[in-house]
């Protein structure tokens, strides 16, 4: 763990680099993952994160997870996806410091599967504004994302690079509205069957599912 500069003052950052080197000569790709909404008590360290984690390492992929602005040692308050898309850019601009690795494979959870979508259409449409016209996203994974309280209606993401997995027994968001998001972009879906929003039980399915959408 370690604290970087960022416009809120520091944030908390856990960065896995494959065989303990950011420049390692077989690593292209750096994954970044964004958590789920601080006001229920998400971080970084939530169970659907750490399996994404866990999956990027496995995959061969260099790993960076954060605890947004008043998360953790993470200072500011919390900022309605506003603030915490500015995080996520921050910790971006961060890892093009720290690594050659230019393919970037982001993945969010709930509020953080908002956040990373509002982040992609930054590094995809506006990475010039960031200083980071290099990095070509791979994947973006939204796991059960937050498309009822943050307004999605206007969220642009290309549908060959994006996919969203949910529960049908999502008690937090409605997996019809999920589903309609998902319609109106054309990504490939998977819905884990009687999985509620934290996929208690189902991670190791999870996990098999990252790794089908992101060898596509």
């Amino acid at each position: 763990m370690q604290l970087i500069p960022a416009p809120a003052g520091v944030l908390e950052v856990d960065a896995l680099w494959q065989n303990d080197n950011p420049n390692d000569p077989n690593t292209d790709t750096v994954a970044l993952l964004c958590h789920p909404n601080p006001l229920f008590d998400g971080t970084m360290n939530n169970k659907v994160v750490t399996t994404m984690y866990r999956f990027a390492r496995d995959n061969g992929m260099h790993v960076v997870r954060f605890n947004f602005r008043g998360v953790g040692q993470s200072t500011g308050e919390h900022d309605y996806a506003e603030g915490e898309v500015v995080d996520a850019m921050t910790v971006l601009q961060w890892i093009a410091e720290q690594t050659n690795a230019r393919k970037l494979w982001l993945g969010g959870f709930s509020f953080g599967g908002y956040v990373t979508a509002r982040v992609a259409e930054q590094v995809l449409e506006a990475a010039h504004i960031w200083g980071l016209d290099d990095f070509d996203v791979s994947k973006i994974a939204l796991i059960a994302p937050s498309v009822e309280k943050n307004d999605s209606t206007d969220i642009d993401l290309p549908t060959d690079k994006t996919f969203e997995i949910y529960g049908n027994a999502d008690e937090v968001i409605a997996p019809e509205n999920m589903q309609a998001f998902a319609d109106r972009l054309g990504i490939a879906v998977s819905v884990v069957d009687g999985a509620g929003h934290f996929f208690h039980g189902r991670l190791s399915e999870l996990k098999k599912l990252l790794e089908t959408h992101s060898n596509t």
